[in-house]
């Protein structure tokens, strides 16, 4: 089984930028998709981005296109998710999981089997 960690969270001004990590340990990172979630408060965790086991393939939810950026580094065991033009309501807890063989769809949590703790994201209006 594959373990994750997430780090890089804050606190940002709206406009700025962070850089979350994901680092796996305790299986071959390359096996498994890797995605990104979140949640904020008082709502349900929500899909942000997912990228395939290769890196070759990847997914963005609608509201973070063209301000997130998703990769992996396979030889690194680790997984990033570079946030810029950040805005408010971008504030949440940031999940990284992983999936192994799975069918169901990149954006669908009950597709993952391993998650990391998550680390809060807060942006400042």
């Amino acid at each position: 089984q594959v373990q994750l960690v997430e780090s890089g969270g804050g606190l940002v001004q709206a406009g700025g930028s962070l850089r979350l990590s994901c680092a796996a340990s305790g299986s071959i990172f390359s096996y498994y998709d890797m995605g990104w979630f979140r949640q904020a408060p008082g709502k349900q965790r929500e899909f942000v981005a997912a990228i395939n086991w290769s890196g070759g393939d990847y997914t963005y939810a609608e509201s973070v296109k063209a301000r997130f950026t998703i990769s992996r580094d396979n030889a690194k065991n680790t997984g990033v998710l570079q946030m810029n033009s950040l805005k408010p309501e971008d504030t949440a807890v940031y999940y990284c999981a992983a999936r192994y063989l799975s069918n169901g769809g990149s954006d669908s949590i009950a597709s993952y089997a391993y998650w990391g703790q998550g680390t809060q994201v807060t942006v400042s209006s």
